[in-house]
């Protein structure tokens, strides 16, 4: 579902039909053209014909049904994964898939051993978006945040991400605040850099999970390409530029990269980078490690604390849906 293709089908229609149009799909968030009751019947089924508005999903909500994932049925056949996370204080935030698998291959991750097939066109994000604004809509609820931290790294399909970023921000379409969408990426230094003369500035999120290169290179393969320190000063450079804050993503393997010498290791990595902040992850299991325990999470969160270091631990959401960070990759059981 795109502008474009609403242009397309209404060609030959009065101009004020277009947005007519655009505000019934991107705003009144309605499923089926009968809906649209300010169209003419004929108009209606028209569009019927030649523009279905059906998304074709499997949903799986957690036990608690307030948070889920679904599988979303692509036009060519193939599938890509997105996520609802409804926090205790009532956002609602969407976890969204760039690619369909990813070509990273990161050893932690589910999505990583898919492999990768191709990018996503940005209709393909936004239908992500309006499946779970429908959702929320039923349940007298909206979408208060967006991250691009499902399948695949955002940075390689940049020009689509940045265009779906448009229209997520747009205030006459989803008007969600540029500081409510966030980008996760292993770190491409040329696109972060790029980032940072794009018009809507978003927050930047960085995939860290290993204090130094070597052990970063182990787990995260094609990490060899970005150098802590380069990273890191690319960061400081969006930070700089953008006022924006920077989170450091850092999932905590068993026997991995959570021990105290990884810990005190990362506070000096960060020593007098203040604007950034540790997001500490437990890691969800996909068979190749197991996760760590409380105790050693607890001990190497106060390590950084105790060393000046800005850091909160994430909560958990949908692991009993395959749905949790790391997971993605189209299991349903």
């Amino acid at each position: 579902m795109t502008i474009e293709k609403l242009q397309e089908v209404l060609t030959g229609e009065a101009s004020f039909r277009l947005k007519q149009a655009i505000k019934l799909v991107f705003v009144d968030l309605i499923s089926d053209w009968e809906d649209a009751s300010v169209f003419p019947l004929v108009l209606r089924e028209k569009l019927k014909q030649d523009l279905s508005l059906d998304i074709k999903a499997d949903l799986f909500l957690s036990k608690e049904q307030k948070s889920g994932k679904a599988i979303i049925h692509l036009v060519d056949g193939l599938k890509v994964e997105t996520t609802l996370m409804n926090h205790k204080d009532g956002r609602n935030t969407v976890c969204i898939s760039s690619q369909i698998g990813c070509p990273l291959a990161c050893k932690f991750c589910a999505t990583g051993k898919m492999g990768f097939t191709r990018n996503l066109d940005y209709s393909e994000i936004l239908i992500q978006i309006i499946f779970w604004a429908r959702f929320l809509k039923n349940k007298n609820e909206k979408i208060s945040n967006v991250v691009f931290m499902g399948m695949g790294e955002p940075l390689l399909n940049y020009d689509n991400v940045f265009k779906a970023i448009k229209f997520i921000n747009d205030p006459d379409l989803f008007n969600i605040s540029s500081r409510k969408i966030a980008i996760s990426t292993i770190g491409l230094i040329n696109e972060i850099k790029k980032m940072v003369n794009e018009r809507i500035k978003v927050d930047l999120a960085i995939s860290l999970h290993a204090p130094n290169d070597f052990l970063r290179r182990k787990i995260m393969p094609y990490s060899e390409n970005y150098q802590l320190e380069k990273l890191l000063d690319t960061s400081d450079f969006y930070i700089k530029k953008t006022n924006r804050r920077v989170m450091l993503e850092y999932l905590l393997i068993k026997g991995v990269n959570d021990s105290q010498k990884e810990a005190l290791e990362l506070s000096r990595l960060l020593l007098g980078r203040k604007l950034y902040f540790v997001n500490l992850i437990k890691y969800n299991e996909t068979g190749s490690f197991k996760p760590s325990d409380q105790k050693t999470i607890n001990n190497f969160k106060n390590i950084l604390l105790r060393n000046g270091i800005n850091v909160i631990e994430r909560y958990r959401f949908n692991q009993d849906v395959f749905g949790a960070c790391g997971q993605l990759a189209l299991k349903t059981t």
